[in-house]
């Protein structure tokens, strides 16, 4: 079984602000949105991160709100987790925390995902 990291959710303050800046200097466009106002707004960028609007948030520690990961078997993933004692999370028994308060998303990838995904060189 294998699994990669498809995003890191990141608490930023200025949501505008971060998503000229990610757009500009780096290419990275707007993928998702989940279309609520201020101050719940959240938006996925192609590449991996997702920004979510946090006007109390002044950093730098609490930044990040949880990793999704994709694996091959979210079922086994999640009885292993489950196993370790981990905490289930309100968003559903995907959604967990480990005991130093990281969280974690488990999602299930489709057939031949994450070999297609571990196959990529990054220095090509």
């Amino acid at each position: 079984m294998a699994s990669y990291l498809e995003h890191m959710a990141l608490r930023v303050k200025d949501l505008d602000w971060h998503l000229e800046f990610f757009k500009e200097v780096l290419g990275m466009d707007v993928r998702m949105t989940n279309q609520k106002e201020a101050p719940n707004r959240q938006v996925w960028l192609y590449g991996g991160l997702q920004l979510i609007e946090d006007l109390s948030f002044d950093g730098p520690e609490g930044r990040c709100a949880h990793l999704g990961i994709m694996t091959e078997n979210q079922k086994e993933v999640l009885d292993k987790a489950y196993a370790r004692n981990v905490k289930e999370l309100p968003q559903g028994h995907n959604w967990f925390q480990v005991s130093d308060g990281l969280c974690i998303e488990v999602i299930q990838v489709k057939e031949n995902g994450v070999q297609e995904y571990l196959d990529i060189d990054p220095w090509l």
